[in-house]
């Protein structure tokens, strides 16, 4: 392909409103059995680096979904479990109720469990919170820099950051699973304890 054609087909894509390739994305998550593309358009110049694992994350102000705002350094002090989502997305709806029963566990009773929707309609993001019955607090990120989906690493969804007590990300899991079983709750120990599983 000659490379002017190429550049014609990338204005022509690039032409595409962002709500129209979320719904292409949305209509492809039925077909994807875990892992979901998301925010293709965000700019390298315009979006914050992702925090490396061993890393601490910077403080930033988190735009509540379903309770106030809060800054990302106001849950220091305990581990922390960061589940990034999207309502349009199957896997992520999924998993939501398993992270709902790990948070509610005696051994979930370690961690502080958060969620941070990908979602463009903020009424979407909260109407499925509301059928979820979710009870976790959950956060939304916006445009257009997409600070959290960024930072956290969210290139795909569902995503789960698993944060120290001092704001160091110490793994990334992609993908769907069940984290109340207790295969995924061993995982989460090692992970904190720096062993492997």
């Amino acid at each position: 392909m000659r490379s002017s054609e190429r550049s014609s087909e990338i204005a022509i894509f690039a032409a595409f409103g962002r709500k129209v390739r979320r719904s292409f994305l949305a209509a492809l998550c039925g077909m994807t059995v875990l892992v979901v593309p998301v925010h293709a358009t965000t700019t390298a110049a315009s979006a914050p680096a992702m925090v490396e694992v061993g890393s601490a994350l910077p403080n930033v102000l988190m735009l509540g979904l379903n309770g106030p705002h809060r800054p990302l350094s106001s849950y220091r002090g305990r581990p922390l479990i960061i589940n990034v989502w999207a309502s349009w997305c199957s896997p992520c709806r999924k998993e939501a109720a398993s992270l709902e029963r790990l948070a509610w566990s005696e051994a979930g009773g370690a961690y502080t469990v958060i969620g941070i929707s990908t979602d463009d309609d903020r009424n979407a993001a909260l109407k499925w919170l509301g059928q979820s019955n979710a009870t976790l607090n959950h956060y939304i990120d916006t445009a257009p820099r997409w600070t959290l989906e960024n930072l956290l690493g969210a290139s795909s969804i569902p995503l789960t950051v698993l944060v120290d007590a001092n704001g160091r990300v110490v793994a990334r899991f992609r993908g769907a699973r069940d984290w109340s079983t207790a295969e995924s709750i061993r995982l989460i120990e090692h992970a904190y304890s720096g062993r492997k599983p």
